[in-house]
Parts: C-alpha cells; sequence; structure tokens
C-alpha cells in the first residue's frame, strides 16, 4: 500500500492513544492499519480504496472498513478515530475480533460525563469532605499516577467530560493578582474524626478544630499545583475528555477574612474577588472548557432568584468575559444548574451573556438507580427557554460498595434520556462518596485500586451504552469471559444482573429521593436529619416512587381491605420479585469464586451480597404488608405472621452482614454518618419489638410510640 502505515501524520495525540491500546491487546501489526483521523483524509482514502464514504461527520463518529490486507478507520476527527481504534481493541481483548464487520458510529449521546467531588484539600472542601472516603483521597487527587490511570479508565469506556466539583476551588487552583493572600500553598487535611452534626448545606465543611488537628499531606506552592492541574487537563485533552469546573455558592473557604472578603452576598469585595477569580481561572488553564455554577447553598437568607442571578452573572459571567477579552477566540461554557433558582429567572439573567450557555438538572434526583424512566423532568423539559438544552446530572447516593452491572437498566435508562435538541448531555457521580481510590475494600485489590477500575463492568455498560445504546448483551458477556476466565460468562452476566435488579427494586418500591434518606447498602439514613436505621414501620407507612406502577404498603392494604381488582405492582409481586432474582443470583453463583481472593473472589462476593440484601429487605417488606394488614383488619394472625417474616429478615441481615462485613470496613459516610453493618443488626432485631407492640388503631406516624 502506499497510504503511510498508522495514520495520517503527524500522529494526533488521541490517536496515539488508541494505537496503545490497539497494541496492548495484541491487535494488528501497523503494516496492516490505516488510521484517517479527519474529514479531508477519511474522503480521499475511501475514494482512492474504493470503500464506501463515512455516513456520519459528526464530532467523535468513525467508519471501520476492513479490506483482505488492512483495516481503515475513517474519522470525522481525531477524538472519532480514537474510539474507533478502541472499537478495535476492545473486540481483540475479548476475542471477537472475527466478528468485525464494516460500520459506522456516532456517539447517542454527544458529552458523556462523570461527576467527581473534589477534595482538594482541608481548607477548599468539596460537597463530600465530611466522609472518610474524601479526607483519605485527598492526597491521592495530588497524584498525576492516580489522574492518568483514571482518565485512560475514562477513554476506553468512551467518557469524555469529566467534571470536577468544589465549594470554592480558587485558592487551591489560582493566583489572583489582586488578592494575593488567598493563594494557597502545600495540602492539608484534617485529623479530626467527623461526626454528624455538619450541615448537609455546606456552611460549616471547615470548622476551626479542624484546622488545629491538621497535617500537611504535600508540600507544594501555589504555581507546582498550577502546573499540576494543567497537566491533568493535557492527559484528559489527550484522551479527548473535556474538563469543567463546578461550584457552589456563595462559599469562601480558603479566602474568608482576606482581603476583606466574606459570604455575604452584599459585600462588594467579595464580587470583585469572585470576579477576578473566575478570570483567573479561565486565564490560568487554556484547557478548561468551562465552569458550572448554582444559586445555593449559600446565598443571603431571603434574597430574591433574581438578585442571586444578577449576583452570579457579575461574578461568572463578567468574570469569563474579563477572561476572553485577553484571549479572543477561545470558548468556554458555563453551566448553570436549576437548584434553588427558576429556568425563567436564568434565561433572564443570562440572556444576552455572549458564550456557550447550557442549564443542568437533577434528572433522577439522587437515585440514578431506582427507575429507567425518571419521571422528574417531565414537568421540566416544557418550562426550558428556547434554545437553551440540559445537561443532567446522574446521581448515584445508591450503591458505594457493591459491584452492579445490568446492560439493559442501562440502556433503558439512556434511551429514556431526552434527545440531542433538548439534552446536551449528562454527568454521573455521588456526593456521598468520593470516586477516588478504594478507600472501602478491608483488603485492596491491587489490580484495581481506584474506584473507577473497582466497578470498571458498571462503568463500561454506562459509557459504552451512552455512545452506542446499540451495542448487544452478549458484547458485555464476552468482556466478562475475558476479564474473569475460569467462569461460564452467560452464567456470570445473568447472576450479575439479577443482583443488580434489588436495588432499583426496592427503591422504586419505598422511595427516599435525597442522598441523605437512604442508603439501600444499608437500609440506613443520616441519624440527625432523618430516620437512622428504616425500621419495618417505615416501610410500612412509606411511599413508593412517582412515576411508577407501584402501590405501597398502605395503598395496597386500603385497597385490599375494600375489596375488587387492584392495578399497579403491588408488595407481593414486589417481594416475590426480589426473591426470585435473589435465587437466580445465589444458584448461578454456587462454587463460583467461594475460595481464593482474585477479582473473581471479589465479584462474586459483591453479587452474593446484593442478592443476600434482596432476601433482606423481601422479608422485611413482608413484615411490614402483615403489620399493615394487621392495623386494617386487627387479626392476630398477621401479627404473628409479621413476627415470622421478621424472625427470617434478621436471619438474612446477619448472612448479609457477615458477608459484607468480610469485605468492607465500617466507614463514616458524608451523608449518611457511621455505618457498621454487623452493630446494626441491633436494630434489625428491634423490628420484632415493634411489631409486637404495634397498636391495632390505625396510625400514620411513623414508628408511634415506638420512634
Amino acid at each position: 500500500m502506499s497510504e503511510p502505515a498508522c495514520c495520517v501524520l503527524p500522529c494526533p495525540p488521541q490517536v496515539a492513544f488508541g494505537l496503545a491500546e490497539l497494541r496492548r491487546q495484541n491487535g494488528p501489526a501497523a503494516e496492516r492499519l490505516l488510521v484517517c483521523p479527519d474529514l479531508a483524509s477519511s474522503a480521499q482514502v475511501a475514494a482512492r480504496l474504493g470503500l464506501a464514504a463515512p455516513r456520519h461527520g459528526t464530532p467523535q463518529s468513525y467508519a471501520l472498513r476492513f479490506l483482505p490486507d488492512c483495516t481503515v478507520v475513517l474519522a470525522a476527527e481525531a477524538v472519532g478515530a480514537m474510539y474507533g481504534l478502541l472499537e478495535l481493541a476492545d473486540a481483540w481483548r475479548d476475542g471477537v475480533q472475527g466478528g468485525l464487520v464494516d460500520c459506522d458510529r456516532q456517539p447517542h449521546i454527544a458529552q458523556r460525563g462523570i461527576k467527581f467531588n473534589l477534595p482538594l484539600d482541608l481548607r477548599t472542601p468539596s460537597y463530600s469532605d465530611t466522609g472518610e472516603a474524601a479526607q483519605l483521597n485527598i492526597p491521592t487527587i495530588w497524584e498525576v499516577g492516580f489522574w492518568r490511570d483514571f482518565l485512560d479508565e475514562m477513554a476506553r469506556d468512551r467518557f469524555n467530560v469529566l467534571t470536577l466539583w468544589n465549594l470554592h476551588p480558587f485558592p487551591s487552583l489560582v493566583r489572583v493578582p489582586e488578592y494575593p493572600e488567598v493563594a494557597l500553598d502545600d495540602v492539608w487535611r484534617t485529623t479530626l474524626p467527623f461526626d454528624t452534626t455538619f450541615s448537609l448545606c455546606g456552611e460549616d465543611m471547615l470548622r476551626p478544630a479542624m484546622l488545629e488537628q491538621h497535617e500537611v499531606v504535600k508540600r507544594i506552592g501555589i504555581d507546582g499545583k498550577i502546573a499540576f492541574w494543567r497537566s491533568v487537563m493535557q492527559q484528559a485533552h489527550e484522551r479527548g475528555i473535556a474538563v469543567y469546573i463546578f461550584t457552589w455558592n456563595i462559599f469562601t473557604y480558603g479566602a474568608e477574612g482576606k482581603h476583606g472578603i466574606t459570604c455575604d452576598q452584599e459585600n462588594p469585595v467579595t464580587l470583585d474577588y469572585f470576579r477576578r477569580s473566575v478570570r483567573e481561572l479561565v486565564l490560568t488553564y487554556p484547557l478548561l472548557a468551562g465552569i458550572g455554577l448554582t444559586a445555593g447553598e449559600n446565598m443571603r437568607e431571603g434574597s430574591s432568584v433574581a438578585e442571586r442571578e444578577i449576583w452570579l452573572r457579575q461574578a461568572y459571567g463578567e468574570g469569563v468575559a474579563d477572561a476572553l477579552s485577553l484571549q479572543p477566540g477561545r470558548s468556554v461554557r458555563i453551566i448553570h444548574r436549576a437548584h434553588q433558582t427558576s429556568f425563567t429567572e436564568i434565561h433572564e439573567a443570562w440572556r444576552d451573556h455572549p458564550g456557550p450557555f447550557d442549564l443542568s438538572f437533577k434528572y433522577a434526583i439522587a437515585r440514578m438507580y431506582a427507575s429507567p424512566t425518571p419521571p422528574f423532568a417531565n414537568e421540566a423539559l416544557p418550562t426550558v427557554p428556547e434554545g437553551l438544552r440540559l445537561w443532567m446530572t446522574v446521581r448515584n447516593d445508591d450503591i458505594h460498595c457493591y459491584r452492579w452491572g445490568e446492560p439493559a437498566f442501562a440502556r433503558a435508562f439512556i434511551r429514556h434520556l431526552p434527545g440531542p435538541e433538548r439534552c446536551a448531555g449528562f454527568y454521573l457521580g455521588p456526593d456521598g462518596h468520593t470516586w477516588g481510590n478504594d478507600t472501602l475494600s478491608r483488603q485492596v485489590d491491587p489490580a484495581c485500586p481506584q474506584e473507577i477500575q473497582r466497578h470498571w463492568y458498571a462503568f463500561r455498560i454506562w459509557g459504552l451504552l451512552a455512545y452506542n445504546p446499540d451495542l448487544p448483551d452478549g458484547r458485555f458477556t464476552a468482556m466478562l469471559g475475558a476479564r474473569l476466565p475460569g467462569v461460564d460468562p452467560e452464567r456470570l452476566a445473568t447472576a450479575w444482573a439479577a443482583a443488580s435488579r434489588i436495588i432499583p427494586t426496592v427503591n422504586r418500591a419505598y422511595w427516599n429521593p435525597l442522598d441523605f434518606q437512604f442508603l439501600p447498602e444499608a437500609c440506613h439514613s443520616h441519624p440527625v436529619l432523618d430516620k437512622g436505621f428504616h425500621r419495618v414501620d417505615h416501610l410500612m407507612l412509606g411511599t413508593c416512587m412517582p412515576g411508577t406502577a407501584n402501590l405501597s404498603v398502605s395503598e395496597f392494604c386500603a385497597a385490599e381491605a375494600a375489596g375488587g381488582p387492584i392495578a399497579g405492582i403491588t408488595p407481593p409481586q414486589v417481594i416475590a420479585s426480589l426473591r426470585a432474582d435473589a435465587d437466580v443470583a445465589l444458584t448461578l453463583l454456587a462454587g463460583v469464586g467461594e475460595t481464593g481472593d482474585d477479582e473473581l473472589a471479589r465479584v462474586s462476593d459483591d453479587l452474593r451480597a446484593m442478592a443476600l440484601l434482596g432476601r433482606y429487605y423481601a422479608a422485611k417488606l413482608s413484615g411490614a404488608l402483615e403489620l399493615g394488614r394487621l392495623v386494617r383488619s386487627g387479626d392476630p394472625a398477621r401479627r404473628e405472621a409479621a413476627l415470622n417474616a421478621l424472625e427470617e429478615a434478621l436471619e438474612r441481615w446477619r448472612t448479609y452482614a457477615a458477608l459484607a462485613d468480610r469485605r468492607y470496613q465500617p466507614r463514616f459516610y458524608t451523608r449518611i454518618g457511621p455505618v457498621d453493618l454487623i452493630a446494626l443488626t441491633a436494630s434489625v432485631a428491634d423490628d420484632l419489638r415493634i411489631a409486637r407492640d404495634w397498636p391495632v388503631a390505625p396510625t400514620t406516624t411513623p414508628g408511634g410510640p415506638h420512634a
């Protein structure tokens, strides 16, 4: 062939990454590979070789063409070429390269992101920093190797947006000439244990005692910090990943009291400081794609939405404009969260903003793993001003420990997202945990030290299906076979999907929308601001997820007592579904990974844990149902049935907690507080006392006299 081998020179860094991945999987030799990383070369080569021209010319698109002596990647631009190479690498890794055929690809969702609450420093906390995972990861996020491996995984999984969230990141990221005392040298974290008295709105994330009991985990000046984050953004760029920095307002951690800066919305110094900090953030990081912002949590109490938007426009909008006046031709996107504000007021304040501007919405509130068709955007979408699009925040505060994996759920979830005319993209991630290094496992897997590596199957499912929801389940089964040899991949895939249905089923049947209200893995919530452990009476009097066909226990018991047909998904059906999925998973996992400590053993234990948790919730929900029937009928047999179900729930919990505790250590979570599954056994047992003492007279107050 006369065409150049490997790629059309010069080789863009994204193509170089894709080639390296293909070589790592022992893919086709360079002389049998031709890569065209732009529309012009793709068209020319296709014509010269008599190949079908690429069907798509959009960013990230590519076409694969197979000749007897050569594989050709035709792409619209470098990132598309990288994705074409990654598809080849995936096929060789999973042993399905023989099934490759000519194809044309373009992204189903253009922007596929990860939400990462960034614990920069004790003095500039993220929203997750009152949890152990964040504090343990403060040194981690200042390691070059961490971000190299993290970004590699993102690219392999086809994520192309990294959003970094921090309450007030500027002192740890930039030097502001007008406010020289604000920039922070070194990296600190506290050695003070956390408790459950912290606000969940971020106002007291940094207390004097925390500063008094701190340690320096890295010696580095502000110039070194700037160089570090520039290198992170460069690495991201070389993998086709755009980086955004998100803030909350108005927080001044790290700057409070310096140069007259306060959290006061009326303080002109504070407004000027924010504007100049935004300017410096843009100027300091040429590869920064944009800034995300919000009208809460800490803006002046009593201020109107319009007043908040005016402040944000003056601070962030003018700050970006100041920077772009010095760097003309550059594009910096602003993403404005629709949180504690309104689309109308946002549009009014920002209608003449000259740069790219989008909105952001909590698509599933805090429950990514509930329904694949969450209804919460249905009312919001018609109110979005013309010409604006939404980024969907997809919050995972459901599953922190266990390895989830059900392609069918993710595919349905992704297909339900609004189309590109309304939805710019999404970013998924938790507030209640930090996706840095694995801080939960008792024995960290040396092959998967990061959360993105430990949960590789879930990330791969979400990222690949968001790019191409037509990817069949068989491709994921092949991935399991290649990654975890020694087990029937079909059997493992079926068990994994069944175990992964447990928590979504629970969330739909027993709805707690906010992060601090429920951690399904522990049947627990914040002990001060919510219920603490969720007792049997909470399930009896709870509600179901809106927009689903589920009936709550109280709704079902009322309908049952009234007689006649009952429409919807009933608690008995939920119980049967939980038992069935648990049985499928545990049956298929019999003898799989029960010895040793390799990845298969860890995966198998996670799936068993979810299945055992399903058996616990099935028994507990049975107890709640019988308690609800007791209240309606006064039949003492119902109390006996409730006690029998709760006895089973206690035994199921003991088995579940013993297995989970073998793998995962007790932890202090940001939104939930301390979680120790073994210690919670006493609370599980107390459900029996509640059932014994529960009055027959109807009640609508959870706990009643037993709270």
